[in-house]
């Protein structure tokens, strides 16, 4: 795919987010990213894209709703005029004792780390359509990998191992349109900013490379699974070799 005057959707613009947002409107890419509670960080990646050259907005969404997630999408569109790339980025990573879950925390988590890619993937199907675009969903390594390692995460392992095998499913029934879709499941990137360095250091040992990866790691991804033409229903690793041990 060529990217110069393509739109692409981002949910979430925390983070990483806002860096794979920043690299696409590097490459002549018109951005929108949702936010939620984070405003600030929004703006300041409209500010960049625009800085860039190019056309970019926030949009608050609940992505918990089906409904914001079908305004977000339409908002979107109507405002850049087409849509070339969905990247459903969007997540909750919070730890909970299994005993203390709750329905309601199921269905919360459950609906960003999964409902949500599914409702604004098929939200944007008539544009992708148009378009042969790409989605780029994100999953997590451990979940790619089928073994869960952390005590307390079992909705967010949940979630993203449903989005890997939402990713293989519409690769299947949407490659008829030409559409691509695949999925980036990051390992030790960025570390949460809650992290002792004692816990960092422990990381990097763990990890066959020796260090974390950086957000930098995840742009290569997504400008490779933009690239290609011919990959599709895949869900790559960018974990180091931490998925080895």
């Amino acid at each position: 795919m060529d990217l110069n005057g393509r739109v692409a959707l981002i949910t979430g613009a925390r983070r990483i987010g806002a860096v794979v947002a920043e690299a696409l409107a590097r490459r002549g890419v018109d951005v929108a990213v949702s936010y939620r509670q984070s405003k600030g960080e929004a703006e300041r990646t409209v500010s960049q894209a625009v800085a860039l050259g190019r056309r970019a907005l926030a949009i608050s969404a609940d992505l918990t709703r089906a409904a914001d997630c079908r305004a977000l999408v339409a908002r979107a569109v109507g405002e850049l005029g087409r849509l070339d790339i969905l990247i459903n980025m969007a997540s909750i990573y919070e730890a909970r004792p299994f005993a203390d879950l709750t329905e309601q925390d199921w269905d919360r988590m459950l609906a960003v780390e999964l409902k949500a890619a599914f409702v604004c993937s098929q939200a944007a199907l008539p544009h992708l359509r148009a378009t042969r675009g790409r989605i780029i969903n994100f999953s997590d390594w451990l979940p790619v990998g089928g073994r869960p390692r952390y005590p307390g995460y079992l909705l967010y392992y949940v979630g993203k191992a449903g989005v890997k095998a939402l990713t293989e499913a519409m690769a299947l029934e949407l490659a008829p349109d030409g559409i691509l879709v695949n999925a980036v499941a990051p390992g030790p990137i960025l570390a949460p900013p809650e992290t002792t360095d004692s816990d960092r250091r422990a990381v990097e040992r763990a990890t066959p490379l020796g260090t974390w990866g950086g957000e930098g790691e995840i742009v290569k991804a997504v400008l490779a699974l933009l690239a290609s033409d011919f990959i599709t229903g895949e869900t790559i690793r960018v974990d180091g070799g931490r998925h080895l041990r």
